[in-house]
């Protein structure tokens, strides 16, 4: 029997019964279509997060306390200026931060739990916060502890809602600051919004909420991409100088103290700034009093983490498609039931077990061929839409292997009730009719 003509009679054999047929492709779409479009969700979401991370600049380092510091190795506004001033051959700029949460209020509303950023100027060169109108706070200012502030987007409009914040004055736990600029619309990620915060004077910060003792991180950016590890030992030596490590306690760890794990994915989003605890090294969080984390390092930290996700999301949805090939056995030992007196006939007048085995087999991967199909079309059209604030991104051997697989299970699915019928003795065959 020619291939042109068991791939016909499996044909008709499909068109038989199409309720049966539509209702089988259905389970293989729904398997196809889950894991074409889950892993193009967690591709979407690796490249959002990667998009984020990038944008920090491969040249940006984080430096944070381990948690353990106190006394003589906190790491104070005076470390940082220190730090600044020492002419460090690869690092440009150094960015203290005093981070606090409190109530900020208009004449008419108030919102709470804002974030409250105290740093200076150079702030807005090192990180992604950009301003939409108005300035920065000077130096000045940052000098005389002016209540001046620089506010998110959606503050602006939440305490702001009829008229422009630029120049009014807002209420920070009591304090009165004028508003002389409105930071552009950032992307929100992680357990606080970018467009919900209060940038001022660190000085300012410092005296009215947080005290002068420890910050809550450093933002430093080496001169160029390439001297960033070169930036990141000059950091770690000089840090150790000023806190006061002992040799002993640097050589026992990474000499620049750098923590090897990702910080909180919060400050991809937050202008460059880890929030959450670096995951560090065995030795070097438990002994150094500081970490200190490279944009590159979140980047390939995020990239490992992004892939694991995606591979979670496809074997998950990988079940659904075992359930289809589950159903398309169900389907064909049916089929094989009712057929008992074809097969008998066909048997009878020559047709070998060969012709029997490939018609259903032809069968089973016909089914599972045209639900796979109708599975990456429903899978491409919703991959068009975000899905809870993420744009799925189609991973280009994601369809072939989709379908590929697809066809392979209703193959394995199939030989079952294909060899089945193709054991049937002629005789047995008639006789059941």
């Amino acid at each position: 029997m020619k291939f042109g003509d068991i791939l016909l009679s499996a044909l008709r054999g499909v068109t038989a019964n199409k309720l049966r047929s539509i209702l089988t492709m259905l389970g293989v779409l729904i398997g196809v279509g889950a894991v074409i479009l889950l892993m193009a969700v967690g591709n979407g979401s690796a490249q959002r997060v990667n998009s984020l991370i990038t944008s920090l600049g491969t040249n940006t380092l984080t430096i944070r306390a381990n948690g353990q510091s106190s006394g003589s190795q906190e790491i104070t506004l005076a470390v940082s200026k220190k730090l600044a001033a020492a002419g460090l051959g690869h690092v440009k700029l150094v960015v203290p931060e005093a981070t606090t949460s409190l109530t900020v209020s208009s004449t008419s509303t108030s919102e709470s739990d804002v974030s409250i950023i105290g740093t200076t100027p150079a702030y807005f060169s090192v990180s992604t916060a950009t301003i939409a109108s108005g300035a920065s706070f000077t130096d000045a200012e940052d000098t005389a502890a002016d209540k001046v502030a620089v506010i998110g987007s959606t503050l602006a409009t939440e305490l702001f809602p009829t008229g422009s914040a630029l120049g009014q004055a807002i209420t920070v736990d009591g304090d009165s600051f004028t508003v002389v600029g409105i930071l552009a619309t950032q992307t929100s990620t992680g357990f606080t919004d970018p467009n919900s915060e209060v940038i001022a004077p660190i000085t300012r910060v410092q005296r009215s909420y947080t005290g002068f003792g420890a910050l809550t991180e450093l933002m430093a950016e080496a001169k160029t991409s390439g001297g960033v590890t070169a930036a990141e030992g000059e950091l770690g030596v000089e840090l150790n100088q000023l806190l006061g490590v002992s040799a002993t306690t640097s050589s026992n760890t990474s000499s620049t103290g750098t923590a090897t794990g990702a910080a909180g994915a919060t400050g991809a989003g937050r202008a460059g700034r880890t929030r959450g605890a670096a995951a560090s090294g065995a030795t070097s969080a438990s002994s150094l009093p500081y970490s200190i984390t490279s944009a590159s390092t979140l980047l390939s930290t995020a990239e490992a983490s992004a892939t694991s996700f995606t591979v979670l999301l496809a074997a998950v949805a990988a079940i659904s498609l075992l359930v289809g090939g589950i159903g398309v056995t169900n389907v064909m030992l049916v089929t094989v039931t009712e057929r008992t007196r074809e097969i008998g006939i066909r048997k009878a007048v020559g047709a070998t077990r060969g012709a029997i085995l490939g018609q259903f087999l032809a069968e089973a991967a016909i089914l599972t061929l045209l639900g796979g199909i109708l599975g990456v079309i429903v899978a491409v059209f919703l991959s068009q839409f975000e899905i809870d604030g993420t744009q799925p991104v189609i991973i280009g051997y994601s369809i072939p292997l989709a379908l590929g697989v697809s066809v392979a299970i209703g193959v394995f699915f199939g030989v079952y009730p294909a060899g089945r019928a193709a054991r049937m003795r002629p005789i047995q065959a008639l006789r059941s009719i």
